[in-house]
């Protein structure tokens, strides 16, 4: 699968998890890892160089930001951590500075006029916001991870709760990568048919499923510092999606400019592409399913307008 693929926090944890998804699925033909520790970014393009002699895939490279030029897909997983007794909105304020920084500098360089930015840093939405918003990156090619991790924790740990096998379960996550996200319970299936008539499945399973999906990265935290492995995976979907151009429908996030989510950026089914976004496919959602995507897109919409004002009174 042909293509340059830049990671900006490519010596991170979730970048140099992603890039090693991405060596495994043999996507791309270059993967460059741009990184403030720039010892680092080059330590980690030199240990996914010495496995190619056992499965091939892209070439790596170390580097600054002129190395993002020519990238196909710029991937941004940079981010800062909570400080002790700092707020919510504290921490959505320093990363949207640095986010604001990196963007800027990407812009700065020669890409494809077709180039796509997968953002990754939380608050996914919010951030995705600001680059599809502020700058001159078009919002169709401008892609948030969203709910993608979500869903698949929730597959994997629903198939846990009913002795299932996860690759088969079909079911989504939507609305914000966050507190306020929608489980879509009234449309799982199993293996092509309704998970409620599997035996087994029961309205407790699926909630308790869902009560560990959405305290699964706080888990993560307290057990190993973040999460990794299954970001990177859910990276590598995305991504795959995008250089193959496979149309596939996943739950990313993109800019919503009709009806009662306008104003923000959050997840819906969503057919990706070389081209980005191509068109938001339906879905069947029940009515309180469908409330509490309003009530996700407001907390956004909030957020969206604390972070402006915190702006505009500095």
């Amino acid at each position: 699968m042909s293509g340059r693929i830049s990671i900006i926090g490519g010596a991170g944890r979730v970048g140099s998890n992603a890039a090693y998804a991405l060596q495994l699925a043999g996507i791309g033909d270059e993967i460059v890892l741009v990184d403030a520790a720039d010892e680092a970014a080059r330590g980690e393009a030199l240990d996914l160089t010495h496995g190619r002699a056992v499965v091939g895939g892209p070439r790596f490279i170390a580097g600054g930001y002129d190395s993002v030029a020519g990238s196909d897909v710029v991937i941004v997983t940079a981010g800062l951590r909570r400080k002790p007794d700092e707020s919510r909105l504290e921490l959505i304020e320093r990363n949207a500075a640095l986010f604001r920084e990196i963007v800027r500098s990407v812009c700065a360089v020669d890409l494809p006029s077709d180039a796509i930015l997968l953002v990754v840093t939380n608050p996914v939405d919010i951030l995705t916001y600001i680059a599809a918003t502020e700058f001159d990156w078009p919002a169709d090619r401008t892609i948030g991870l969203g709910t993608m991790l979500d869903t698949l924790r929730f597959r994997s740990l629903l198939g846990e709760e009913l002795n299932l096998n996860p690759e088969l379960i079909e079911g989504l996550i939507l609305g914000e990568h966050g507190d306020s996200m929608v489980p879509i319970f009234s449309n799982l299936h199993y293996d092509g048919k309704a998970l409620s008539d599997v035996a087994g499945d029961s309205t407790d399973a699926e909630q308790r499923a869902f009560a560990r999906t959405r305290s699964a990265g706080a888990e993560c935290i307290s057990l190993k510092g973040g999460a990794g492995y299954a970001v990177g995976l859910a990276i590598r979907t995305v991504v795959h999606a995008l250089i193959e151009d496979s149309h596939a429908v996943l739950p990313v996030s993109t800019v919503q400019d009709r009806g009662e989510f306008e104003g923000v950026a959050f997840s819906l089914p969503t057919r990706i592409g070389r081209a980005g976004r191509i068109e938001h496919s339906p879905t069947k959602l029940s009515q309180d399913e469908y409330r509490a995507l309003v009530r996700s897109a407001e907390v956004l919409r909030t957020s969206i307008s604390q972070l402006r004002n915190r702006g505009a009174s500095a």
